[in-house]
Parts: structure tokens; C-alpha cells; sequence
């Protein structure tokens, strides 16, 4: 499939890129307050890898606000429990498999900003409820957003929140055959 600027999207993620791509870019800072900003980052980043909302909450404030915004709403949860529930959520509709590559990070004293794509493994029942225009429910679905993402940080550097911004092509879905669905993936139908 080529996606807009002329790239090829393969069906295979590595759900690693992002805490990696933001680890090296922690390497690369002698800010000892941007160093710590990063490194809650890679810790979110890895925690949302592994799926696990304890490691996850552990690098928010106690009442974080995320700020996800779709066609000019803001859908993002405010406060712990609506977090909880949204990452919950992300499990539970089998889509918490995906890959940032983050192409641009910026660092200020207050904020992380991160620029890239996403590609996730979506049911198509999901991927055609977020708008991608797919033929069949039934099947599997790697499906790609183009997001920024703002990361604000506390004065002791635990992240406030998120605010997400994206937009996709609703063609740009590609069935992925059922051999080519990871263990990762597939693993999330055997808990269910």
C-alpha cells in the first residue's frame, strides 16, 4: 500500500519505535530537566507497549487530563478513573497494538512534542467505527494515523496529560491476512 508522500506501509509494527526513537533522543540531552521529561516519556511509551495500566498510571499525575482531539471535539478522558477506563477501553477493542514512529521531537521546560505515524491492528468493526472505510467487519485491519502529540509535564516531571491531534486517510486501511497477525495481537483474543 502507498501511503500520502509516497511511503509503503508493510503489515509488520514494531511496538517498540517510540520509546526507542524517544530514548535516543534522551541520550542526546545534558537538560537535566528535559532528561527527566524523556525519560517519563519512554516510561509511559514502554508501559503502553507492555499494556499495563499500573506502569502507565505510575507516570501521570494523580488527576491527568488528555485532550484528544476528531473533527474539532475534544474526546480525550479528564481525570484517573476516565484514564483507567480509556486504556481499558484500548485493550478490551483489541487495538492496543501499535507502532509510533516518530519522526520530530521537540523539548521545552514544560512540554514534550512528538510528530509522526501511527499504525495500529484494528477489528474491522472498530476500524470502521473510527471512519476508515473497510469492507469487512469480520477481518483485521492495520490502519494509520498521522499524529501529533503534546506531552505537558508537572514542576516534579510527571506527565499532566496528553493532547493528541491526528487525521488518516479512510482508504488507507489494509487487510492483514490472519498468518500475518502477531502473537501480540492474537494473545489480546485468548485473555478475552
Amino acid at each position: 500500500m502507498i501511503l500520502a508522500g509516497g511511503e509503503t506501509m508493510t503489515t509488520s509494527i514494531d511496538q517498540s519505535l517510540a520509546w526507542r526513537t524517544v530514548a535516543d533522543r534522551l541520550a542526546q540531552t545534558d537538560n537535566p530537566r528535559h532528561g527527566k521529561m524523556l525519560q517519563t516519556l519512554v516510561d509511559h511509551l514502554r508501559a503502553e507497549e507492555h499494556l499495563s495500566l499500573v506502569e502507565l498510571m505510575a507516570t501521570l499525575v494523580p488527576e491527568p487530563d488528555y485532550h484528544l482531539w476528531k473533527q474539532g471535539a475534544d474526546y480525550g478522558p479528564k481525570g484517573a478513573a476516565a484514564v483507567r477506563s480509556y486504556y481499558s477501553e484500548l485493550v478490551e477493542s483489541k487495538r492496543g497494538i501499535l507502532e509510533y514512529a516518530i519522526e520530530r521531537i521537540v523539548v521545552d521546560d514544560d512540554t514534550i512534542v512528538t510528530e509522526g505515524t501511527i499504525r495500529a491492528y484494528q477489528p474491522g468493526a472498530i476500524a470502521r467505527g473510527f471512519g476508515f472505510n473497510v469492507p469487512d467487519v469480520d477481518e483485521t485491519y492495520l490502519v494509520p494515523y498521522r499524529a501529533v502529540i503534546f506531552w505537558p509535564f508537572d514542576a516534579a516531571g510527571q506527565m499532566l496529560g496528553e493532547d493528541g491531534y491526528s487525521t488518516f486517510d479512510p482508504d488507507g486501511a489494509e487487510r492483514v491476512a490472519p498468518e500475518d497477525l502477531p502473537e501480540a495481537y492474537l494473545a489480546q483474543f485468548a485473555r478475552a
